[in-house]
């Protein structure tokens, strides 16, 4: 069968080669995402979501219209769309292991003056992982008094940011919850909402969700103890991943902690760490 002319109506969307990559060098400039040749697929999917959205008939009116909004609103509609956001509650719980085992363990036994603990999720996306961060950190702190922690969590994508603000997941993210954690942090929903949990207000106000692009300056004025971005490199280029790796390592306390994804390493990269996992670091 003959291709149809890209402009034959809302019918019919498929990215060219050249849009494709037009796309995607947008993409990696605002996002850092470096997206391969067999995304292609995926992306005409996604984008097309936009497009019926916006009631625009091709991709080609859509990246004119992307390159003339001053207001940049609709370069994060596209980057929520594009961006890949899964997790779950204690994923890879080998990391929350080694937070109460070494990390937490090591910061309260010292003699700093300021008695916070300051932890960063930096692709949080929709907010599993910061609360269980949270979750371990305030359990451990009980038996530490005159300690506490400052945890802020920050993804590209405001959908997902959205529902980490509002804490409601269906049952089945919770599977991995301990009980105690579960009755003290979730609200079982009933009614409407059965099917559903709620996080408490407790563990909600122990967190701060914000917005931003890693590519960006790191705004802290504190150094870190413990960084959390996990499932997020293997999105980057090498140069992409080279410069994260070294603002990560500059945003971290002598002695802080990175954490990564199980599938990731950063072995091939310069940086300043020592491994003390499989994929934990320290800064040197």
């Amino acid at each position: 069968m003959q291709d149809l002319p890209e402009s034959f109506g809302l019918t019919y969307r498929q990215l060219t080669d050249v849009q494709f990559q037009k796309f995607s060098a947008l993409v990696y400039e605002k996002a850092g995402i470096y997206l391969k040749p067999e995304k292609k697929e995926l992306l005409n999917a996604r984008l097309g979501k936009r497009l019926r959205a916006l009631g625009i008939d091709s991709f080609k009116e859509y990246y004119e219209y992307l390159m003339r909004d001053a207001s940049g609103d609709e370069l994060v509609q596209m980057i929520d769309v594009v961006s890949t956001n899964f997790t779950s509650f204690f994923r890879e719980n080998s990391h929350f292991d080694l937070l109460v085992s070494r990390v937490l363990p090591e910061i309260t036994a010292s003699d700093r003056r300021q008695r916070e603990i300051r932890l960063w999720s930096s692709a949080c996306s929709s907010g599993e992982e910061p609360y269980t961060m949270a979750m371990v950190v305030a359990d451990f702190l009980e038996q530490h008094p005159g300690w506490n922690f400052r945890l802020t969590a920050t993804d590209i994508s405001t959908k997902v940011l959205a529902q980490a603000h509002r804490g409601v997941y269906p049952d089945d993210r919770i599977a991995k919850v301990p009980p105690l954690f579960l009755k003290r942090y979730f609200q079982k929903g009933v009614g409407n909402s059965a099917g559903y949990v709620k996080v408490k207000e407790t563990l909600r106000r122990c967190v701060t969700f914000s917005r931003f692009n890693l590519m960006h300056d790191f705004p802290w004025r504190e150094e870190l103890d413990v960084i959390f971005c996990r499932n997020v490199m293997i999105y980057f280029n090498r140069e992409t991943q080279q410069q994260l790796v070294a603002k990560f390592h500059r945003a971290l306390v002598p002695g802080g902690y990175l954490f990564i994804g199980h599938s990731e390493s950063i072995t091939s990269l310069k940086h300043g760490f020592t491994q003390v996992d499989a994929t934990a670091y320290q800064k040197r």
